[in-house]
This record gives structure tokens, sequence and C-alpha cells, in this order.
């Protein structure tokens, strides 16, 4: 376990249960200095997270999963936060040749075809790089909240990620609603997605990702054509 002998992952959920946002950040900064990350896909969410935490570490290291097929306002945004914070993004893209075997087997949209499908393409898009991007790391920050699908209902404000070499994964916004989460880009003023004013609350990559309808839920969008118990990429699958 990747966590320090001086607590154990009980007390960090108990303790982080009740814990603000920036409280956790400092928390994470101080514990693990350059061996944490933050993962930013550049959702509302995650732009909180990267506005809160580079406040608080100008220099922590944020990686982005670039899968190759993701809107033109998600790069956008990035270059947003690029020139206004100075921060260098780390990208991982998908391994060539995985990728390449793919299209050639499959063809470019396999991934409507079946859950499995959809999940090789994921798994190779992003669970793979996800795990190059977390290698000699001892914590990750995400910015899942318990409200955006009933796969998190239960999410708590910290965890060992098993997937990844039972490292700590931090949830700070986990119990955050989205009205919390857009007064915080309004009052800041922090870059957002302009996917947002067009009815996209959640964004991911363009051909898996719609606006969502009035009275349809925030993950609505997202693999539309699947049961919303099956709306995960394999970020975070946990593995028991």
């Amino acid at each position: 376990m990747a966590i320090s002998p001086s607590f154990s992952i009980d007390e960090l959920q108990k303790q982080f249960e009740t814990a603000s946002y920036d409280t956790i950040l400092k928390w994470v900064a101080a514990e693990y200095g350059s061996a944490f990350s933050l993962a930013c896909s550049f959702g509302a969410e995650d732009v909180v997270l990267l506005d809160a935490l580079l406040k608080i570490d100008p220099n922590a290291r944020v990686f982005v999963l670039d899968t190759g097929r993701l809107h033109q306002e998600t790069y956008e945004v990035m270059e947003r936060f690029r020139g206004r914070y100075g921060v260098a993004f780390e990208v991982y893209s998908p391994d060539t040749v995985s990728l390449q075997n793919l299209l050639r087997a499959k063809g470019p949209s396999s991934f409507y075809e079946s859950i499995d499908n959809r999940k090789e393409c994921c798994g190779i898009r992003k669970v793979e790089p996800l795990k190059r991007a977390l290698a000699g790391q001892k914590a990750w920050i995400t910015g899942l909240r318990r409200e955006q699908a009933v796969t998190r209902l239960a999410l708590p404000k910290a965890e060992i990620d098993l997937s990844h070499g039972g490292i700590l994964k931090l949830n700070p916004l986990a119990d955050w609603t989205e009205a919390r989460v857009w007064q915080y880009i309004r009052t800041n003023d922090v870059p957002y997605n302009a996917l947002h004013d067009k009815g996209f609350p959640s964004i991911g990559c363009v051909p898996c990702t719609r606006a969502v309808l009035p009275g349809e839920d925030l993950r609505a969008g997202r693999w539309w054509w699947e049961a919303p118990e099956h709306k995960e990429c394999g970020l975070h699958t946990k593995r028991k």
C-alpha cells in the first residue's frame, strides 16, 4: 500500500468526509510533494480543482488523457489554462500500435455495437494511458462527485486504488452539488469548457457525448445508448 504508515484509509475517510476541498488539497500537497497528480479532463469539476490546486501549489503535476477524439472546445479551455496559469500539462495519448490494431480490425465506431467494444475502445484510449500517467505516483486527485451517477452514490473522499498499485485516490468534491461547482467557477472567474453552455454537463469524446435533454440526469449524454449502471469508462472501476 502506497499511503503513509502514519495513518489508515479508515481514518482518512472519516476525517476527510467533513473536510473542505482545500484542506484535502493542502494535505496531499504537504504529504506527497511531487508524488501526486491531478487528473484533468477539463469538465466543470476538474477546472475547479485545477484552479484551487494551482493556487496552493503552482508547480503541481497535472496530466491530461488525450484520447485523440476530444472536442475542440476541450483543447481550447486547455489552452486558456496554459496561458493564464502557466501550467505545463503532461499529455498522455493512446498506444499507437494498439489503436491501429483496433481501427484495422473493427473500424472507428465499434463502440456503438456493444458494451464490450465500447470498453475496449475506452481501455485503449483512456485506461492504458492512465496507467502510464500514474506510474510511480503515490496519490491522485479526481473531480468525481456522488451526484453525477448511480455508479458514484457511495463515493468516498479518500480510497485506495487497487487498480493502480494501491495508491491513494482522493475525490475532494465528492459531496458537492452541481450548483456549488458553478458557484466556484463564477466566483473565481475560472475558465471552463464552452460546451457546458450548450447543454453538456458531462464531456468526453466527440462520438460518445451529446447534450442532455430537459429532465435528463447529468450523465445522460454520455454513452446514451447504454443503461446508466454501465456508464463508466474503466478509469474509476474498482478492482476487488
